[in-house]
């Protein structure tokens, strides 16, 4: 950059050499004054009255960094709790990624929260009165089907609650997934369900046994099955030894493993049910049935509906249901899903019902509070609710 100190350095030359010219002429003649003594002293004395510049450089902003202040994410409410269960029959979790949970549970596309699947077990629809302790009179499963309609429940399958139980994928608010124990003939299924099928669209789910006999019997059932509305799931292969704790592991896998070979062979299908015949499990054969594949299983237990991460469960015998195998040992509640019996479960509508509008509610309050815990702590690494 060009300054004035290159101009200013050019006069004080010329200025320096006028002076030294008229000190010269101002000396006696006598004496020649030296001409460099002369132009030294004169130059020392103008620089000392002279004063250069400097450039003094702008000063640069420099940017404040913004406070981030860090926030709390709050406590995360409890699990919905209702007294309209047996004080014993407390709902169990089993989704243990929190984030994941708040995702699938907020999910604009995914089933609202409240949305409830009551299981219903039936084994023998008499045309007349019932006679035994697992049969239903047609008059009395009529009226539970109308009930049912009536009062805004749809029938799901197994592959929809399978979806809904692990990702809370959409279903009907209020489902009822209806299993038939054993093996029946093709009239029954079209005496009974088919007539809900083509008003309603509802399907029926058929726990099949899967011992590899009655080839006439294989082929009624699975022409059902090519049908699509009869959905048939394991029910064991001998069938008729229920699986205990002392059961070996030779057994165990005999019986879930074969129904699966059955069900593959005559059905071209691959069960991802398990329904436990006479309601017999272990911790062992919970192992194994999820090794083999089974997403869920399902007891002879009465003690309530179920939601998405919430099942009711009981930690040991207890006087309120003494023949209900507690299911917390097994160490997983989805594959010990609680049924309501056939006979039972009209009387049981409206307390289904309000489990689920009471959830509904528990949700909504605390909608806030965990949507602000998403933002926090799992949006950074999952990303924005979608």
């Amino acid at each position: 950059m060009k300054t004035n100190y290159g101009l200013k350095a050019s006069h004080l030359f010329l200025t320096l050499s006028l002076l030294a010219g008229l000190l010269a002429a101002c000396q006696p003649a006598a004496a020649t004054a030296d001409p460099n003594i002369v132009m030294t002293a004169a130059y020392e004395t103008a620089v000392a009255q002279i004063s250069i510049p400097t450039e003094t450089p702008a000063p640069t902003d420099t940017p404040v960094p913004t406070a981030t202040i860090p926030r709390t994410p709050p406590a995360l409410p409890a699990t919905y709790q209702t007294s309209l269960l047996k004080p014993e029959d407390l709902p169990r979790t089993y989704v243990t990624d929190s984030c994941q949970y708040l995702q699938n549970k907020w999910k604009s596309n995914n089933a609202l929260p409240g949305t409830i699947i009551m299981p219903v077990m039936f084994h023998g629809i008499t045309k007349d009165a019932a006679t035994g302790p697992n049969q239903i009179s047609a008059q009395d499963f009529k009226k539970l089907m109308n009930d049912l309609h009536e009062l805004g429940f749809q029938a799901i399958n197994m592959q929809q609650m399978v979806d809904f139980m692990y990702n809370n994928t959409n279903i009907p608010p209020r489902s009822v997934l209806l299993i038939v124990d054993d093996r029946h003939f093709a009239e029954s299924f079209n005496d009974h369900f088919r007539t809900y099928y083509e008003q309603w669209g509802w399907p029926v789910v058929n726990a099949y046994i899967g011992i590899d006999e009655r080839p006439d019997l294989w082929a009624e059932n699975a022409a059902l099955s090519a049908e699509g509305w009869v959905d048939y799931q394991a029910h064991g292969y001998i069938h008729n030894i229920p699986i205990m704790n002392s059961s070996t592991d030779e057994f165990i896998n005999g019986e879930m493993g074969g129904a699966i070979t059955s069900l593959q062979k005559y059905m071209n299908k691959t069960p991802v049910g398990y329904i436990w015949p006479g309601g017999g499990f272990s911790a062992r054969a919970v192992e194994i049935g999820t090794q083999l594949g089974y997403k869920l299983g399902f007891t002879v237990n009465q003690r309530g509906p179920v939601m998405y991460n919430w099942i009711p469960q009981a930690d040991a015998v207890n006087q309120s249901n003494p023949m209900a195998i507690p299911e917390v040992p097994a160490n997983n509640p989805l594959m010990t899903i609680p049924r309501y019996w056939d006979v039972n479960a009209r009387g049981q509508l409206d307390t289904v019902i309000q489990i689920g509008e009471q959830a509904a509610l528990y949700a909504e309050q605390n909608k806030a509070i965990e949507l602000e815990y998403y933002d926090i702590v799992c949006a950074p690494s999952l990303g924005p609710i979608p």
